[in-house]
């Protein structure tokens, strides 16, 4: 993911793709304005209570203008207090709300991207900032917003009711907000910016800790575990640096705000207390107009604070942001082609070339065509980064080509919905993915809604019953992430029954046997025969046996097809294949495989 700029702009701006999704809850929202309004209000009549207090309650009738006053105190405190928990309750729940559905957002718009995003982009990154930056617009849509609307609110009335209590000392606190509030703009775009930062060595903190933790066996074996941890010291330290800079200028801005604002309430304040003095003004209206520039005081002063924690929050959602902004590479075309009922199970590559796209200066593929009819058996075969794995990544449409086609039952993939493209195929990868659930739902993965007897005559023709069943839970054990409690030959089954499952009618195996024991693959082989019966399957061989039953075998090198044939004509032909097949058959006794 490219870095973003610094570019200059208002701190706030990078909040603004959330506005939509609190407008959703429009309701909530009125709900919450109105018990705003409601409790600002009560704050706002205390001071008029206070000045009636001051004016008239020490006079010859003052017991019962003070039993009076104080009786209706009483009342406005419990408006107060009900409405303030309104507010709260309202504006906080609406913060949560919008951020599960922010969060939702942001996953489901990550499963949407293909797989040259993430080439790209650290997954712990992702997590980071599917989780640490969602909490930082959580706790500043929630609490943040709630406290910057109150005082808002309670600002502009204080100020309202200020000129109306005295026009010329209201005219000396107009003249100093702009003193105020200019440096507290200004500085606020740096916190943004410091923000940002620290989020992002939070992010790369989080990169490194969740791929060590994933290959903690691969640290161990090699005692890289000081080296490791204190690796991540570093990371750490950095994030915490970068936290402390963003910190320092929080601090910056709420203490610069509260003096300019407690100090020009202290000026006007005592010039007020001139006017008293002169009899320019009586004490209960001084006491009024001190208590509404101490509520704007507190109000602009808190809103200071609030802020800094809005432009720290800005930081986090313009990360989420460049996510949500991210467009797939592969996307399904606006008016799709619809793929042939019942499927045929034809494929086609013509003339396919390819680059990955961070080895733009290296092609994949040089003009790659081959085509397979309805139920064929292909092999292919080939040395190590000869492009076989390439070509299920195409068919697949994970990537598209630079130039040529590819075509599944005559319609070229780009032209079908890769969605409905994807339920014709069944893949068997070679490291297969497992899930941190129980065997039954990581087999399920290949159909959702199959029938638990589904499922266990899935794991039997691949072979996996006897294991599962040996399980302390049988088919409710959970087996780890990555199915680290399992063997590799285990899992291999278990992402085979996962394809049987789903039934397709072409199937993708990429040394779907590669990891099994020699009487396991005897029984997957006999059940992927079984499988491929009346199925289009394309093979990455691995297995020699896999390779003799395949229709025709294509034999790849740097990205190209060098031979094809079947297994005795090209060992006649005394080629690459047939280089390869003897290099294998010295090995295990003579057990020969058909090398990646």
């Amino acid at each position: 993911m490219a870095e973003p700029s610094n570019r200059p702009k208002a701190a706030l701006s990078s909040l603004k793709p959330l506005i939509p999704y609190g407008l959703a809850y429009k309701g909530r929202i009125a709900a919450a304005i109105a018990a705003l309004v409601v409790a600002s209000a009560a704050t706002l009549v205390v001071p008029i209570a206070v000045r009636r207090v001051v004016d008239y309650g020490f006079s010859d009738q003052g017991r019962a203008y003070i039993d009076a006053y104080f009786a209706v105190l009483i009342v406005v405190v419990a408006v107060l207090a009900v409405a303030s928990a309104m507010r709260y309750y309202l504006v906080i729940t609406l913060g949560e709300r919008v951020v599960a559905d922010l969060r939702s957002a942001v996953f489901r718009h990550l499963t949407s991207l293909d797989p040259a995003f993430f080439d790209q982009t650290k997954t712990g990154e992702i997590v980071s900032r599917l989780t640490a930056d969602t909490t930082q617009v959580k706790a500043a849509f929630g609490v943040s917003v709630s406290i910057a609307l109150r005082n808002a609110v309670l600002f502009l009335g204080a100020l309202i009711l200020m000129v109306i209590t005295s026009p010329k000392l209201s005219a000396l606190v107009l003249i100093a907000i702009p003193v105020i509030v200019l440096p507290l703009v200004f500085s606020g775009r740096a916190v943004r910016r410091r923000s940002r930062a620290a989020q992002d060595r939070l992010a790369d903190a989080s990169a490194y800790a969740a791929e060590a933790i994933g290959a903690v066996r691969t640290m161990q074996a090699f005692g890289m575990e000081r080296l490791t941890a204190s690796r991540f010291s570093a990371a750490a330290e950095e994030a915490f640096d970068a936290a402390r800079m963003s910190t320092t200028m929080r601090a910056l801005l709420t203490g610069t705000g509260i003096f300019l604002v407690s100090a020009s309430v202290v000026g006007v304040l005592w010039y007020g207390a001139q006017d008293v003095l002169v009899g320019e003004m009586t004490g209960g209206r001084l006491s009024q107009f001190v208590l509404y520039a101490v509520f704007a005081a507190s109000s602009l002063g808190q809103l200071s604070e609030v802020y800094g924690e809005l432009a720290q929050a800005a930081g986090a959602a313009e990360r989420l942001g460049e996510i949500l902004a991210a467009k797939p590479a592969v996307e399904a075309p606006k008016d799709p082609v619809a793929l042939p009922q019942p499927p045929l199970g034809t494929v086609a590559f013509e003339d396919v070339r390819f680059f990955y796209p961070t080895r733009t200066e290296q092609p994949a593929l040089h003009g790659v065509s081959f085509k397979i009819a309805p139920g064929e058996r292909v092999a292919l075969v080939g040395p190590s980064g000869a492009g076989k794995s390439t070509v299920l990544q195409l068919l697949l449409r994970f990537y598209d080509p630079v130039s040529g086609s590819i075509l599944v039952d005559g319609v070229p993939i780009q032209r079908a919905d890769p969605f409905e493209l994807r339920r014709r195929m069944a893949l068997v990868p070679q490291e297969p993915t497992i899930f941190a659930a129980s065997v039954l739902d990581n087999i399920r993965y290949g159909q959702a809604d199959a029938t638990e007897d589904a499922v266990r005559q899935a794991a039997a023709l691949a072979s996996a019953d006897g294991f599962i069943q040996a399980l302390p839970q049988g088919y409710e054990s959970m087996i780890g992430e990555r199915g680290v409690t399992l063997s590799g030959g285990q899992r291999q089954r278990l992402a085979i029954a996962r394809a049987i499952l789903k039934d397709a009618p072409i199937l993708l195996l990429d040394e779907a046997t590669s990891a099994l024991d020699a009487e396991s693959e005897r029984k997957v082989q006999t059940a992927l025969d079984r499988l491929m019966e009346g199925r289009t399957t394309l093979v990455i061989a691995h297995r020699l046996a896999t390779v003799r039953s395949a229709d025709r075998i294509l034999v790849m090198d740097h990205g190209r097809i060098v031979e094809e044939g079947t297994h005795d004509t090209l060992l006649a032909q005394s080629g690459l294949y047939a280089r390869l097949a003897r290099l294998q058959f010295t090995s295990q006794g003579g057990r020969a495989e058909a090398a990646e």
